[in-house]
């Protein structure tokens, strides 16, 4: 993993306060959504049949490993050489729908109980990201991945690599409450809209080959 480039971390990123709020707006959520995930298992598992969740490891703070988990939107179909399906080709339309309203990402919440993820921060991505990242975007990696981020409510899979990753690297920097609740605001708002699910051409987003390979 390539070192992050020097730079000051927000101290609002590190404040107990700020964790003290997470936790405090997580635990109600959880019980408001208990109702709705115990509903899309069931739609997961009738349509797609098991298992429900989705887990892959992912690369937390400092890249440790982190297991995350979603909703499944994606059936396990394969050509005639045995390797699966693209993407688009294996995802049905309960999982765009899912993706759409990010309801996939609801089990998330309880990485956010355990420490692993926060509320607001970059998205986890797989380790095998981690080596691809130049050292400045490897800052991304300084802080715990959340739910939400900067970069996801400035163009979320819209943007390429280079954009969302220049995105975390600022948030690392510029992080404080004011930024945090425009943040949610912001998410708030394109979870209504639907906005930034896709990247053209792609299901969500291609994957990244490291900054040489990524516009």
């Amino acid at each position: 993993m390539p070192e992050a480039t020097e730079g000051p971390v927000a101290p609002w990123l590190s404040s107990p306060w700020r964790r003290l709020v997470e936790l405090a707006v997580v635990a109600p959520v959880l019980v408001v959504t208990a109702p709705v995930m115990a509903v899309v298992a069931a739609a997961v598992a009738a349509v797609m049949g098991r298992p429900v969740l989705f887990r892959q490891v992912r690369s937390g703070q400092g890249g440790r490993p982190i297991r995350i988990m979603k909703f499944r939107t994606m059936i396990d179909a394969v050509g005639p050489d045995g390797q699966p399906l693209p993407d688009h080709d294996r995802l049905v339309p309960l999982g765009r729908a899912l993706r759409g309203t990010s309801l996939d990402e609801l089990p998330q919440l309880w990485s956010v109980v355990t420490g692993d993820m926060s509320l607001i921060g970059p998205r986890p991505l797989p380790p095998a990201y981690d080596e691809r990242y130049s050292p400045a975007q490897a800052r991304r990696l300084t802080v715990r991945p959340g739910l939400t981020g900067w970069a996801q409510v400035n163009g979320r899979n819209t943007i390429s690599w280079s954009e969302k990753f220049a995105l975390d690297a600022w948030y690392v920097t510029h992080a404080s409450w004011r930024v945090d609740l425009s943040i949610v605001a912001r998410t708030v708002e394109l979870l209504l809209t639907r906005r930034g699910v896709r990247a053209e051409g792609h299901a969500t987003m291609p994957e990244f080959m490291g900054p040489s390979a990524s516009p």
